[in-house]
């Protein structure tokens, strides 16, 4: 089934039909069609390996899905877009130009934090304006960010530039990087690092948040993840207009124009083995066909657990990922509301009351506190297009524990839990919002594990704690079956668009050794 399921533009295949590809003769099959999925089906076509993506849901994407309600488009997320050179290399591997697919809109500021005393501070890559609002809070501090930034800069040069792309296939190869890693002191916490060039509590918030979008506590990811502010420095904030889910059409009109399959609405029930190889892949509509590799873009869990349910390895590895520490869920409430907002911009951070409080409530104790954080997600401000001429999309985003900790019923706490955050963001933001509203709906952990076959509902997979990121995490390529593929947010370097698509750039160049040479 074609991409024209969601695709609102007219798609021109023929047009430019990469004829520059040179066949091989080998077939990939890439289970999953979010980021890191389409990232490895564009560079397997690209290399003239026939690849066949099957997505499981209505619509691809995996978590890039999106609803179109009474004229409002929700994006289910990512919302933040950063590194832009590592998606226009994707077109660039077949002589092309993203821009043919996709508009980049710039976001500024890329973020505005808000604490419950009122105080604002806008972050951005402008390094005055920045200045000055840290200036606000602690004038001493401007050095001290300025000390972090070149911290960051180092660690991004090796964590990023250096190792994001590259697969951790055995231990050697982490300790082979380990020396420079702990150089950077990756050991220690993002709040950690922080904490040691900033003196202010709020700044210290404000450079510490970023590990929660890609699921981690800044009190425990290690401080390789600091890398995130010298790639926004570089790179900035960036908006596909018409919203994430263009980003992921765009991606398959390309796949689609070099010659790959798209399959929708068909979930993958197993990959079935013969000894140490995948040999073939099996759908719930009876779809089965040989492949010479198949990759996973799934859940990691659902990955061995379920996919690979009738081989030992599967069952084996199954059983040791359910011990290992999986993110957080995120309870997400959608709504459309009347009028416009041009003084909300289009990502903040509504702090609540407590901050290391809060994230051992929702990373360790497992509890549902009455105060919260929000991601506040304003598209319409950057993109009109996201909702009906005069009204406003938005969507309020909550960690909250995943359900191996918080067993509750979701049915019956998400209203509860959705009016106390929309009454909170009326009691900053929107006094009338409940007026206000359009259209609405919530997404629960439930959802996530329900939809996305993600466990334990985990937004993001794995826990990018030291102990479970490179070599600890899942491997690229499996350890037995040897013609089994992992990527995205499981597998290295980990969450966040430009870590699943770095990982699939690691685990293209795998199997295109393995396939080709």
């Amino acid at each position: 089934m074609s991409s024209d399921l969601l695709d609102k533009a007219t798609i021109n295949t023929g047009a430019r039909s990469g004829s520059n590809i040179v066949p091989t003769g080998k077939t990939a099959c890439v289970v999953g069609s979010g980021f890191g999925g389409m990232a490895l089906a564009m560079r397997l076509q690209s290399a003239g390996i026939q690849t066949t993506v099957i997505e499981a849901r209505d619509k691809p994407g995996g978590r890039a899905y999106f609803w179109e309600k009474d004229g409002f488009t929700f994006d289910g997320g990512p919302t933040v877009i950063t590194d832009p050179p590592c998606l226009e290399e994707l077109w660039e591997l077949s002589g092309h130009d993203m821009k043919d697919d996709v508009e980049l809109m710039k976001v500024h500021p890329f973020y505005r934090l808000n604490w419950p005393d009122g105080h604002n501070f806008d972050y951005s890559n402008v390094e005055e304006e920045l200045f000055a609002e840290i200036a606000k809070l602690n004038p001493e501090d401007v050095e001290g960010y300025q000390k972090f930034l070149e911290y960051s800069a180092g660690v991004y040069e090796e964590g990023y530039v250096k190792l994001g792309t590259v697969p951790f296939l055995d231990f050697k190869s982490m300790l082979k990087a380990a020396p420079a890693l702990a150089k950077k002191l990756a050991w220690r916490s993002v709040y950690s690092i922080v904490s040691s060039f900033i003196k202010h509590e709020k700044i210290r918030e404000a450079l510490s948040f970023h590990t929660l979008l890609v699921g981690g506590n800044p009190f425990k990811t290690s401080a390789i993840y600091t890398l995130i502010h010298k790639l926004e420095k570089d790179g900035g904030v960036w908006w596909t207009r018409g919203g994430t889910n263009r980003l992921i059409a765009g991606m398959i009109r390309h796949f689609e124009r070099l010659g790959g399959t798209m399959m929708i609405g068909d979930p993958v029930t197993q990959v079935h083995t013969i000894g140490n190889k995948a040999t073939e892949v099996e759908t719930k509509s009876g779809f089965k066909q040989h492949f010479d590799a198949v990759a996973s873009n799934g859940d990691i869990m659902h990955s061995y657990r379920d996919l690979l349910s009738e081989s030992p390895r599967g069952k084996s590895y199954a059983k040791k990922l359910a011990r290992k520490k999986f993110s957080p869920g995120l309870f997400v409430v959608h709504f459309g509301l009347e009028g416009t907002w041009p003084g909300i911009p289009h990502h903040m951070i509504l702090f609540g009351p407590r901050y290391k409080g809060l994230l051992d409530d929702i990373y360790d104790n497992g509890v549902l506190p009455q105060d919260f954080s929000i991601y506040l997600h304003h598209p319409t401000v950057t993109d009109p297009s996201m909702a009906p001429k005069g009204q406003s999309t938005f969507y309020a985003l909550v960690p909250v524990a995943h359900m191996g900790k918080l067993a509750v019923d979701w049915d019956e706490v998400g209203p509860v839990l959705e009016k106390r955050i929309l009454d909170e963001i009326g009691r900053r933001l929107i006094p009338d919002i409940h007026d206000r509203i359009v259209t609405k709906f919530s997404y629960a952990p439930k959802d996530f594990q329900e939809d996305l076959s993600a466990h334990l509902g985990s937004a993001f997979s794995l826990e990018p704690v030291l102990t479970q990121s490179a070599w600890f995490r899942g491997h690229n390529r499996d350890d037995v079956i040897d013609n089994f593929y992992l990527t995205g947010a499981g597998t290295h370097p980990g969450a966040g668009i430009p870590g699943v698509v770095g990982s699939a750039k690691a685990t293209a160049g795998l199997m295109i050794e393995d396939l080709v040479s």
